[in-house]
């Protein structure tokens, strides 16, 4: 009614909208950066998106049926390297172990990190491609003008030839990309910095 007072609005506090706002992005970064190692770890134990699978032995099956496997080679933007596969292919047959070696050299005039992605394709290959020995496990370093042999020793699994899938792949691709990767900081300057803050302290 007209008559009766009205109740005063409360102010609406703007301080604890920005908290919730900024609570939310953080909250969204922090899901997206461990979503990034969930999903990697996701492909490398199903082989899902063409991620090849580790293993610690050779393959004990060896069929006589044999698969082209190609190699691609790339060097992601801020990497002054050159890399590229010493064979562009090979023919082993299904279940055979067998080393290739790609060939890394820093073409910069100071020490370069970098790291190795790989995929294969065509994806559904991926669960069936086994690694026993690759450099893309590692951070790679490399001096100036140093130039690197690296092997990388593989099988494809027999079972390949029964998934419904992939009983038709002939041909499979093995595709790097070397990133840069920040090396890791002096010593001597951690050491500095530590000396530095015990004094002010």
């Amino acid at each position: 009614m007209s008559g009766m007072p009205s109740t005063p609005k409360k102010p609406r506090n703007n301080g604890a909208v920005v908290f919730m706002c900024l609570s939310f992005v953080v909250g969204m970064g922090a899901a997206s950066y461990a979503a990034v190692p969930l999903y990697r770890m996701f492909c490398q134990l199903t082989g899902y998106n063409g991620t090849t699978q580790r293993v610690e032995q050779a393959s004990t099956v060896i069929l006589d049926r044999k698969m082209r496997v190609t190699f691609d080679a790339n060097v992601a933007p801020g990497l002054e390297w050159e890399f590229k596969p010493v064979e562009r292919e090979v023919n082993p047959r299904i279940g055979e172990t067998i080393q290739v070696n790609f060939v890394a050299v820093n073409k910069s005039d100071k020490p370069a990190y970098g790291q190795a992605v790989f995929n294969v394709t065509p994806g559904e290959a991926g669960a069936y491609f086994n690694k026993v020995q690759c450099f893309c496990f590692n951070e790679t370093v490399l001096k100036p003008g140093e130039k690197l042999e690296m092997p990388v020793v593989f099988y494809i699994d027999p079972d390949i030839t029964k998934a419904v899938e992939s009983k038709d792949i002939h041909t499979v691709t093995l595709s790097y990309t070397f990133y840069p990767k920040e090396g890791p900081k002096p010593v001597a300057l951690n050491e500095g910095g530590a000396g530095k803050l015990e004094k002010k302290l």
